[in-house]
């Protein structure tokens, strides 16, 4: 049984509004979602209530929280929607099963553990060793379309800088962009 087929038998649709949470820093949930449409925000808030964006989540992207499968404290992170969205809910210990009793499964999971491993590897490099204006850059290369569709303070926060830095870097990437052009 393949990954989707296991979505197919054992998901449940969800389907949220702009400003619905999936879930809060601190709740148990044991769901892995599965993006099918919309655009949402995965961070953390922290003892003095401010946000630092961990990632966002578009179509074909899948999200859970390991330490809401796992943990004691809950889940913890925030998943909100920025956009009507729609997702697939399973059950971690429906996907923990199907991987222990199909090889096809477990395989996939593997895969998607392997690139889940990658990418927060890069996400932790960029944030600790490139400055602000690389990070700027890379997420300009890799996902032009989310600068029109995310307000410019979570663009800033998700960089780790402040809205004033990101505007100072848009500048400067733009001049750099016409003087080459010219």
């Amino acid at each position: 049984m393949k990954f989707q087929e296991l979505l197919k038998q054992h998901g449940r649709p969800v389907v949220k509004e702009p400003g619905d949470y999936v879930f809060r820093q601190g709740e148990d949930d044991r769901a892995i979602y599965a993006v099918r449409s919309g655009l949402l925000k995965a961070y953390y808030l922290s003892d003095d209530g401010r946000e630092n964006i961990k990632s966002f989540l578009l179509e074909g992207d899948t999200i859970g929280s390991l330490k809401g499968f796992f943990g004691e404290e809950g889940c913890s992170f925030n998943l909100v929607c920025l956009e009507p969205s729609e997702l697939i809910s399973i059950e971690f210990d429906a996907l923990y099963n199907g991987s222990r009793n199909d090889l096809s499964v477990a395989n996939e999971v593997v895969d998607f553990l392997l690139a889940f491993g990658m990418k927060k590897e890069t996400r932790e490099y960029e944030l600790l060793c490139l400055p602000a204006e690389e990070r700027y850059r890379r997420l300009l290369a890799s996902a032009p379309s989310l600068f029109d569709r995310v307000t410019q303070n979570d663009i800033a926060r998700y960089l780790g800088i402040t809205p004033v830095g990101l505007s100072r870097i848009k500048k400067r990437v733009n001049q750099t962009k016409y003087k080459i052009g010219d």
